[in-house]
């Protein structure tokens, strides 16, 4: 079968006195039947360009799932009179979520288990399902929860009685994905998000329970740069409406016991300022960046505007970047980063104490603790070697005991892997931190196969975490490596600003440089060195292939972010107004001619490319399918080698592909095999 090769129909954007011709734009006819057979067509190639590989992938498939534990149970969490969990059956795609009540740790053998909310049985209908916010109600006799079957972005809240298992008659539909559903404190109304044509959520309405009237419209975000969200104080006495753009915010609260009353907004928003507020004792803790890069945390009376009220919690660090605050009753923890690593502080006498940990390469978060009367709290623990750990901390003093480590299927010997943090240095001198970890005998004899991961976004971190279903890939010799390159926020708030807008190009030099570094360090080759990147990373992977091509053996880009500047101009497009803060708005000549210099669709040129394998979702709203499907059509027509380039599209999920465990493991050993199969990897 001979390689797809799109029709072209030539259409021209005119901008700056600049003329772009894109010979597939009507690619984005989702609705016409030529660019489905073309879809399809594409998918038949990837068919049988991976049919040789099939054995391979079965072998990699069978292997990664004989890693992952049939059953598994999560450690339950406290809240009130109950203990939550979740819990993997054998055999089951998606998890069951549950609840005992108990007093405490030690009554929970033997309490009687409820059902809260069994995926598996509301995946009986087949197809795509993503179930993400569930909120129990105060009184905790119900369970409100987003459900979406298609893959995009819009959810549908049901509310469902604990008592009997049923569903309420209250459904609502046009719910944003996460952020966006809060009981208030009686119990009888539900505060949600919804979202305008573009997928902006920006409305905030109130439903009462069991009524047939018309949901009332609190809020709307009238400036099409902000986002909204609502969140719950930990006290449970506030929700809190957050309004924002990456640079700058404005939080309203209410007092959650009165549900009818106005939103009160804390402080107005203004440009560059970020703050997000929350509750401790009789005062609001205020988290901001206003004269503090990395964020500070003030006290702030609740009421009045007194500014002598206002007190630094703690003298700023900027050695410290602080992302998170976590208040309970009589203590308060903070989450963020330190020298490169995520780190948790508790907070004693005016002071900031770290927790300390054995690893240095290593990734640490405080976990779900709803009861806010707490005495410990679960924190969550891990590194590319240490399996998921659940740690129950005393608040009182900091004492650490563990209480479960995730098991891993299978005999698993630590000692045999090793993990390590390196420097690279980019074009402008700059320190870029990366990761491995890798089977210890993997790079004794040489050069290994290693493939290269990154993002480099959003100030989205890449951290250390532990995969089981990494070791038969380790044990195969694979070296894995994370890229932690500007655009995230690896080494605080500045790494990040130094990584968008007119500092883009440092991401894909960044990267570069990991890569430069690691094939002078002989422990990979150019024909064993593979990248791979999705979403915001996958525009890196373009932009990647078209600089450095050379460097490459293999490109992996699941939903890639490619046609920049077009997509950037298209208003129409989910999100494009809420991304000019990240990327810059093309409209402006100079943005316009920056961001077209990196737009991997735009810089596709007549050279040698890597083995490529891309991928994208039919019904993705964040990045358009269209955008995978004219990328790799340019390739295909303009690339002068015959190294192999296919295209998967999932005709029936989004943008975080197939929903079941073990389908989205299967989506996953396809594409290490087509790794292995390119690297000359072989796998027992």
């Amino acid at each position: 079968m001979q390689s797809p090769m799109a029709k072209r129909i030539p259409h021209v954007h005119t901008l700056h006195d600049d003329q772009r011709v894109d010979d597939y734009y009507w690619l984005r006819e989702k609705t016409n039947s030529e660019v489905l057979e073309y879809l399809e067509e594409e998918n038949r190639y990837y068919d049988e360009k991976m049919k040789p590989l099939q054995s391979l992938k079965d072998r990699i498939f069978e292997a990664m799932k004989a890693r992952v534990p049939e059953v598994e149970m999560q450690v339950p969490v406290q809240n009130g009179n109950y203990f939550y969990y979740a819990r993997q059956e054998k055999a089951l795609q998606y998890p069951i979520y549950a609840r005992k009540c108990a007093k405490n740790r030690d009554e929970l053998r033997d309490a009687r288990e409820e059902i809260v909310l069994d995926l598996n049985e509301l995946a009986r209908a087949g197809g795509y399902l993503s179930v993400t916010v569930q909120r129990i109600s105060p009184d905790q006799q119900k369970l409100a929860y987003l459900e979406n079957r298609d893959g995009t972005d819009q959810y549908t809240a049901y509310v469902k009685d604990l008592a009997t298992g049923e569903l309420l008659s209250d459904q609502i539909p046009n719910v944003f994905i996460a952020g966006s559903l809060e009981w208030d404190g009686t119990g009888r109304y539900l505060f949600y998000v919804t979202v305008d044509e573009t997928q902006r959520p920006y409305r905030l309405y109130r439903h009462e329970l069991g009524s047939t009237q018309e949901d009332e419209l609190i809020y709307e975000e009238r400036d099409t740069a902000f986002t909204i969200d609502v969140y719950k104080a930990r006290s449970g006495k506030f929700l809190f409406l957050q309004c924002s753009t990456k640079a700058t915010s404005e939080v309203h609260f209410l007092e959650a016991d009165r549900p009818r009353e106005s939103f009160q907004c804390f402080e107005a928003r203004r440009d560059g300022i970020l703050y997000e507020l929350e509750h401790w004792r009789d005062d609001f803790l205020l988290l901001t960046n206003e004269n503090a890069a990395n964020f500070t945390v003030f006290t702030c009376p609740i009421r009045g505007d007194d500014p002598a009220r206002k007190k630094e919690l703690v003298p700023y660090d900027a050695a410290r970047y602080l992302q998170a605050l976590h208040p309970f009753a009589d203590h308060l923890l903070l989450e963020g980063r330190a020298g490169g690593s995520t780190q948790i502080w508790r907070y004693e006498d005016r002071r900031l104490e770290p927790l300390t940990w054995d690893e240095s390469v290593y990734t640490v978060n405080v976990g779900r603790n709803p009861e806010y009367r707490a005495s410990e709290v679960l924190i969550e623990y891990q590194s590319f070697l240490t399996p998921r750990t659940t740690i129950a901390l005393r608040l009182s003093d900091g004492q650490k005991t563990v209480l479960q480590e995730s098991p891993v299927a299978g005999e698993y010997v630590r000692d045999a892997y090793r993990q390590e943090r390196r420097f690279a240095i980019a074009e402008d001198g700059t320190r870029v931190p990366y990761l491995l970890v890798y089977h210890r005998d993997a790079m004794t004899k040489g050069p290994a196969p290693l493939l290269l991961y990154a993002y480099g976004s959003y100030g989205i971190n890449m951290d250390a975490h532990f995969d089981p279903q990494h070791i038969p890939l380790l044990d195969a010799g694979l070296v894995m490596a994370i890229a932690q390159i500007r655009g995230g926020s690896e080494m605080g708030r500045t790494w990040y600003e130094d990584g968008k807008l007119f500092r883009k190009r440092n991401t894909f030099t960044d990267y570069i440089a990991v890569a430069k570094d690691l094939l002078a360090r002989n422990d990979t080759s150019k024909k064993l060195l593979a990248a791979r990147g999705g979403s915001a990373g996958g525009l890196l992977m373009g932009a990647v292939a078209n600089l450095a091509p050379e460097l490459f053996q293999v490109v992996i880009a699941d939903v890639p972010f490619v046609d920049v500047v077009t997509t950037m101009l298209d208003t129409s497009i989910p999100l494009t107004s809420l991304e000019w803060d990240e990327w810059g708005n093309p409209q402006d000549a100079a943005y316009y001619a920056y961001m077209k210099s990196y737009s991997p669709y735009d810089q596709v040129e007549a050279k040698a490319y890597p083995n490529m394998l891309v991928t994208t979702g039919l019904n993705d709203p964040r990045v358009g399918y269209f955008e995978p499907a004219k990328w790799v059509a340019r390739l295909r027509a303009t690339k002068t080698d015959d190294h192999t380039l296919l295209l998967k599209t999932h005709m029936g999920a989004g943008h975080f592909g197939s929903s079941g465990r073990f389908s989205h493991m299967e989506e996953m050993a396809e594409r290490y095999a087509f790794l292995f199969h390119h690297l000359g990897l072989s796998f027992a």
